[in-house]
């Protein structure tokens, strides 16, 4: 019971953080999906806004993290899959961004953190101050497929 108790209190205390990082304020997330759930996760129902900085998009669906991307794929590697820049906030390609994992900041979905830039240098940057190790898509793809088993 007290775990039950527990878990419900580190739900609640993420649910109504106000400044986690990957939040960014609603009118700078660039969301893809229509109607009533635009802004939810299509894989588990998270809120893209909240989670906007490791959201990722395949087709016409957005996906709070990676490992909801991987999972909505049945685990095969998308072929044109897009991931918020950092940085600028905008989608990019994902197999054109370079990926800091295992940074201090927190992960979604996941307690290892995949974070992404369209620049190296930026990627670098975030890197130095927050640690974690520099990998390509298909390498992020691979960790997150590690934290889905």
């Amino acid at each position: 019971m007290f775990k039950v108790v527990l878990g419900f209190m580190f739900v609640l205390g993420v649910a109504f953080a106000a400044d986690i990082f990957q939040s960014v304020p609603k009118d700078r997330a660039e969301l893809i999906q229509k109607g009533a759930n635009k802004e939810a996760c299509n894989m588990c129902g998270m809120d893209l806004v909240r989670f906007y900085k490791t959201s990722h998009a395949h087709g016409n669906k957005q996906f709070c993290s990676i490992h909801c991307l991987a999972q909505s794929s049945n685990y095969y590697v998308p072929l044109s899959p897009k991931v918020v820049d950092v940085t600028s906030l905008k989608l990019i390609k994902a197999k054109d961004a370079f990926y800091v994992v295992g940074s201090k900041e927190w992960g979604t979905m996941s307690r290892v953190s995949k974070y992404a830039f369209k620049e190296e240098g930026d990627a670098k940057a975030f890197q130095k101050a927050k640690g974690g190790e520099l990998m390509s898509f298909e390498e992020a793809y691979k960790v997150a497929l590690k934290d889905s088993f």
